[in-house]
């Protein structure tokens, strides 16, 4: 693989099958207008039925330096690179592809960027020290269970609608993580300092969340990783009961600035005006 002649104009994007829904391109502008950085942020339409690593391949040959990889290609990125990091090792999944001196590196920063949003939206971090329940099993499931286990939780409950597919996730993991019924989640959910949906359940099109909160710890923390609708029902229902509601957008913004860091090696920031541009256009 031909690296990028030097002097040449940087370009990222992000992968993926559709892509043109990202908000992506949106964040990276943003942060290459504020750093003053001379690089394009572009949409990057891969077939799953094309050559992947052939894919990679000419893109670098075009001048990027790395690209985020969205559904359905994680798993196949994570096949396709030359070195990955530890935390895409684990999860055996790449969300991120650094492209550098004919070679590509691949990252997973989804646990990054959730640990991340949880300290800019909850004032308090007791949830740490408290049991933490985890409803999902899919791959931002897999992300953040290993983000909570590097961050120091140690009772993390996992609950699916189909529990086979959750006790497939939990030899990855040690002795802090459990596996339970969802019919049982109400009753999982006691003394729990942070409640994640990882689910499809209540997003834009999907059934509502079906789940009472009465059983969560005062001050708990209540997170949806997904960002449409913004407010879902399980977070209006957890900020009119008092907890913490953080809602997707903060994943999704501080998993792309640890991307962007990879790639031009300043670490942006994810600031209201940021927010309130992603804000206005989902609206």
């Amino acid at each position: 693989m031909a690296s990028q002649a030097k002097g040449a104009p940087q370009k990222s994007g992000i992968i993926g099958w559709p892509v043109s829904h990202s908000r992506s391109p949106l964040l990276h502008t943003y942060w290459m207008q504020k750093h003053n950085i001379q690089a394009s942020y572009e949409r990057c339409p891969v077939n799953p039925a094309d050559d992947f690593r052939a894919a990679l391949e000419a893109m670098a040959q075009d001048g990027f330096v790395g690209a985020n990889v969205t559904i359905p290609h994680k798993e196949t990125a994570f096949a396709a690179m030359d070195s990955r990091t530890e935390a895409a090792q684990k999860l055996g999944a790449v969300n991120t592809i650094v492209m550098r001196e004919g070679r590509l590196l691949g990252a997973n920063t989804d646990g990054e960027g959730f640990i991340a949003s949880l300290e800019a939206g909850a004032a308090d971090p007791d949830w740490r020290q408290k049991p933490a329940l985890v409803l999902g099993a899919g791959g931002a499931a897999r992300a953040i269970l290993a983000a909570l286990e590097q961050a120091g939780v140690g009772d993390i409950r996992l609950v699916n609608r189909t529990r086979a597919r959750a006790e497939a996730l939990a030899p990855s993991f040690g002795q802090a993580l459990s596996v339970g019924d969802w019919q049982a989640r109400e009753d999982l959910a006691k003394d729990c300092g942070l409640l994640v949906n990882t689910t499809s359940l209540g997003m834009q099109g999907a059934p509502a969340l079906d789940m009472g909160l009465q059983n969560l710890a005062d001050g708990a923390v209540v997170t949806d990783i997904v960002y449409t609708p913004l407010e879902t029902d399980l977070l209006a229902r957890a900020r009119a009961s008092g907890f913490v509601a953080i809602d997707g957008l903060g994943m999704l913004m501080h998993q792309a600035a640890a991307s962007f860091e990879m790639w031009f090696g300043v670490r942006p920031q994810v600031d209201a005006v940021l927010r309130a541009l992603l804000v206005e256009d989902l609206a």
